[in-house]
């Protein structure tokens, strides 16, 4: 009697049936997003190590004489003399964890018994012996698949405890020799010959096994090609699809609003401040939903211009929404408003989670009856008991904090809407047309005439405080910004309640000192920053709170201390808050560095002010997951992309797709149609708008 057939694999077979692996290490892989064995053809290596001979941390030779060392209850040494057929001998070094219920050493044991040659792989310890020591990472004697291990370029995997990285490799390798004739190039021949491009298939076998660099490099630019392509037409379609939404309202610029407000600012707006509203606008009055970002730099005006757009909606009659990411920035967003509207018959007010119950009630009375025109608020607006039944024009601020879905729950609030996203961490407009492919993209490249962009030092803390002694006296005042509240027993950071006291009352006794921090209430922090905006305090200490808050023109030094601990986009935008008048402005950073990627932030906020410079450094430094947003990040599906180091593949990538789309609209075409399937895989889950099926 027959048993029962063997399912036939597919790329959605599960890994826990192929050779070597089962249910246990199948959930261990499992940590490392491998379930299927597509899964594991597209886990692209992290690096590769050239092993290839001569190579430093290989070594072949026979074991002339071995040692066991015991050290405790906690560590077993295993030392082996190798030499190899010139002669040249090496000293491998094994730690491993004893155990009573096995021999640890047992495989290499057996291994060594053979009296074959073994490979070790490991870094040469530093000595000044001749005969060199060798910290074993890997070894292997000539019968089990050392071809894959040493003697070529080899793979190196993101791993996770219970995984080591022979098996990974042996499975890999697996995968790819019975199964990969199973992937379906997504590209037609025609791009492929075009671009000159590899086919799919061998594209995954040069990347984890290449024979050369040249073939590594060619492999990954396909690899990277594919999902920027994937990602472009996602994008387009999806743009395609919002700018298909007709509004069915319009707007006329009536001017009875905008013009006060106008004359409140006091200053007037930039060049690329008029040409931004303006283009915002246009955007607005046309028949079909805006959908556009507006980057510029940190003090550029981008308040001003998302207040316009506001504005523009209440002159007609309809709500606004301004939404932030935090409670703090939206209470301090609020701080702005009042500022700015106080004189205007505009009505508005903030809601978040902090908001009492009661007065939560009320506000969303008002709002649901229409008598509220703008609402202030963070996540909590997306809530379903937030009715804003009037509301057609929406600001997301720090618009990277903010996923596509939220935009698309937002927008299901109520009729269709008009959306302006901002963002403070400007990026080269290539990049930004490619990370937000479906808005447009306004920038403001010009800063507000008479402001001197402020110099910037890696100054010990004594020099920066001489420096605020000599501003103070000079009758200006300054920020000294500390990265936590109170003190942490896990960290070595300095807490800006403590130093408040030690500032106060040892290094500024004769000075006015105030504190402000995310811990007080939203009446106590702006009542601190109001008071020093009018002067009555010369120095405010304070957390990152004040990244985004009211201008104080006459603030012109600032002392970031542990300045190390910060992200460059942080200590960018921190530095933003002085520099707003037309005296010479100073940041002084405090730092110990403890590592390159560190002093390479220190170093650059030193050498330049311009935002867009630093967000393509902080960009190269953190990836678009940080930048983006780990669930932003998470839908575009970039395995071996990088946004800014492809930047040219990029662009490339994205004149295709509109080529294609141009040409196949909906993708219908026959030469499409595996290019289609993959959209939709990957996508439609994710972005559960993009509807080509």
């Amino acid at each position: 009697m027959f048993g029962p057939t063997k399912p036939k694999t597919t790329l959605k077979s599960p890994v826990q049936y192929l050779k070597g692996v089962g249910p246990r290490r199948a959930t261990t892989l499992a940590h490392l997003h491998i379930q299927v064995v597509e899964d594991l053809l597209f886990h692209v290596p992290r690096d590769w190590e050239d092993r290839r001979p001569p190579s430093p941390i290989v070594f072949k030779g026979r074991v002339i004489k071995t040692r066991f060392q015991q050290i405790g209850s906690k560590l077993s040494i295993l030392k082996a003399t190798l030499e190899n057929e010139r002669g040249e001998k090496r000293e491998a070094i094994w730690f491993k964890r004893p155990s009573f219920r096995y021999d640890p050493f047992k495989p290499l044991k057996q291994a060594i018994a053979t009296g074959l040659p073994i490979w070790i792989v490991g870094k040469p310890e530093d000595s000044l012996f001749p005969l060199a020591n060798i910290r074993v990472e890997e070894f292997y004697s000539d019968q089990n698949h050392s071809s894959l291990h040493v003697g070529r370029i080899v793979p190196i995997y993101s791993l996770t405890e219970g995984i080591k990285e022979p098996f990974l490799r042996e499975l890999i390798h697996q995968a790819l020799t019975q199964h990969s004739s199973l992937v379906e190039d997504p590209l037609p021949s025609y791009l492929l010959q075009e671009r000159n491009l590899s086919g799919i298939r061998q594209a995954l076998q040069k990347i984890h096994f290449p024979d050369s660099w040249e073939e590594r490099d060619a492999a990954r630019s396909r690899l990277a090609y594919d999902e920027f392509l994937l990602l472009a037409l996602a994008w387009a379609i999806k743009q395609r699809q919002t700018k298909n939404i007709r509004k069915g309202y319009g707007y006329e610029v009536k001017r009875h609003l905008l013009s006060p407000f106008r004359e409140v600012l006091e200053f007037d707006l930039t060049q690329a401040q008029k040409r931004v509203i303006n283009e915002i606008f246009q955007d607005m009055q046309q028949p079909n939903v805006m959908t556009r970002l507006l980057q510029g730099d940190v003090g550029s005006g981008k308040t001003v211009v998302a207040l316009s757009a506001l504005l523009l909606g209440v002159e007609n009659g309809y709500q606004g929404a301004f939404m932030a990411p935090t409670e703090i920035l939206a209470e301090q967003h609020l701080v702005t408003f009042n500022k700015f509207l106080k004189n205007l018959p505009v009505r508005y007010a903030l809601l978040t989670s902090r908001t009492p119950p009661q007065k939560r009630a009320g506000i969303l009375k008002e709002i649901a009856e229409g008598k509220i025109d703008i609402v202030i608020g963070t996540h909590a607006l997306l809530e379903e008991d937030v009715q804003i039944p009037k509301l057609r024009i929406a600001v997301i601020d720090e618009q990277h904090r903010f996923g596509v879905r939220q935009r698309a729950t937002l927008r299901q609030k109520g009729p269709p809407l008009d959306l302006l996203v901002m963002t403070a961490t400007p990026i080269p407009r290539t990049l930004a047309l490619a990370l937000y492919g479906d808005l447009d993209v306004s920038t403001l490249d010009e800063m507000p005439p008479g402001r001197q962009p402020p110099s910037t030092y890696h100054w010990e803390e004594k020099q920066g405080f001489e420096q605020i002694r000599n501003e103070v006296e000079a009758g200006h005042q300054a920020y000294i910004v500390y990265p936590l509240i109170e003190e942490s027993s896990s960290v070595d950071l300095k807490s800006a309640k403590k130093e408040f006291e030690r500032l106060k009352n040892a290094v500024f006794p004769n000075l006015r000192v105030a504190l402000v921090h995310g811990q007080m209430s939203g009446i106590q922090k702006t009542k601190a920053m109001e008071e020093f905006s009018l002067g009555l305090w010369d120095i405010l200490v304070a957390t990152p709170v004040i990244e985004v808050g009211v201008d104080v023109p006459n603030a012109t030094t600032m002392i970031i201390q542990n300045a190390d601990r910060f992200g460059l986009a942080s200590l960018h935008q921190l530095r933003g808050r002085i520099g707003r008048g037309s005296a010479a402005s100073h940041c002084v950073l405090v730092a110990d560095p403890k590592n390159q990627e560190a002093e390479g932030r220190i170093r650059i906020l030193c050498e330049t002010t311009d935002g867009f410079k630093i967000g393509e450094e902080d960009l190269k430094h953190r990836g678009p997951g940080q930048i983006l947003g780990t669930e932003q990040h998470g839908e575009f599906h970039l395995r071996v992309g990088n946004i800014l180091k492809d930047s040219a593949l990029l662009i490339q990538a994205r004149e295709d797709a509109k080529k294609i789309l141009a040409l196949d609209p909906n993708l219908s075409d026959s030469r499409h149609q595996t290019l289609r399937r993959r959209l939709i895989s990957l996508y439609q889950d994710r972005w559960h708008w993009i509807d080509l099926a």
